[in-house]
């Protein structure tokens, strides 16, 4: 071996030894500032935990004083929501300028605001519903307990999250609904008043006395118990239809669709049995055939 190979082995082997050195170095360095740091993450963790107690505490506080109020349920949960978010939000900035003593409210402040555009543009949607469910809840129509069609999707309003709401299909189903879905499309209240009105198609013969069918018809709404008649009963002739002239009978009941089904069975079996009683005819849809020539009605010629 010569001079040369013999040095470059020895630096090559003194880069190695300096190299081990150095992380042995690093780790203990990291070590000793682990060690150092434990005190600030126990200190961090009873914070945390003290910060768990007070949202219980205070979110317990703040039932008591909304049950004192005629708040709605959804504003409730908001209020709550935000009381436990904001105890939340200040404990975990304590506990990270503990861990962290280089940071200060005012860079974590600021370095929030930063990271807050870049979840933004990450999590849109997420925010999205989260702004929306703020803003359902802060509205005053669509209450829990109101039944909703919105987009095909018809149901009882069970909760109000702020990121979606849970939707009990009339069949028994539940679907959860994002909150922008519900505040960016048109949401038709079924139940906002306690009373809405419905309608049938009455069809009568052509030789029937019109006035006298109407004044049986209103008679018979008018007799229906779960009919609203102070709010008035409409019936008007709105077709000449194939086999019948068609009367559209409206009339104010209950607001949910139960009403609806049970008070429209009574409607139409009060119609009918009324107008069987007048003797007036709800006719059959029937055809009428027209020839060019006259069809013999005889047997024919016989052979």
């Amino acid at each position: 071996m010569t001079t040369a190979t013999a040095s470059r082995a020895d630096e090559g082997l003194n880069q190695t030894f300096d190299t081990v050195a150095t992380l042995q170095d690093q780790f203990v360095q990291m070590a000793d500032g682990f060690v150092r740091a434990l005190p600030g993450f126990a200190i961090a963790l009873g914070i945390l935990i003290l910060t768990w107690i007070a949202a219980r505490i205070a979110v317990r506080v703040t039932n008591r004083v909304l049950d004192r109020t005629d708040l709605r349920p959804g504003l409730e949960n908001l209020v709550k929501t935000l009381v436990k978010l904001a105890i939340w939000i200040g404990g975990l900035m304590i506990a990270a300028v503990v861990v962290m003593p280089g940071l200060t409210p005012a860079s974590l402040i600021a370095g929030l605001g930063i990271g807050a555009v870049a979840i933004g543009f990450a999590f849109q949607d997420i925010f999205e519903n989260f702004l929306a469910g703020v803003l359902i809840m802060l509205r005053k129509k669509m209450r829990i307990g109101d039944i909703i069609e919105c987009e095909g999707i018809a149901g009882k309003v069970e909760h109000i999250t702020l990121r979606e709401t849970y939707v009990r299909k009339l069949s028994g189903e539940v679907t959860l609904v994002p909150n922008s879905m519900l505040f960016k499309n048109p949401v038709e209240i079924l139940t906002d008043e306690t009373q809405r009105r419905h309608e049938v198609i009455a069809g009568v013969s052509y030789d029937t006395d019109l006035d006298h069918a109407a004044k049986v018809i209103r008679a018979a709404v008018q007799g229906v118990e779960t009919v609203d008649a102070d709010k008035g009963i409409d019936v008007f002739a709105v077709e000449f239809n194939a086999s019948s002239v068609d009367f559209k009978v409206r009339w104010w009941a209950g607001s949910k669709p139960r009403d609806m089904w049970e008070s429209k069975d009574k409607v139409i079996r009060a119609i009918k049995s009324a107008l069987d009683d007048a003797g007036i005819e709800i006719p059959f849809p029937y055809v009428t055939h027209t020839f060019k020539e006259a069809i013999p009605l005889g047997s024919g010629d016989k052979n």
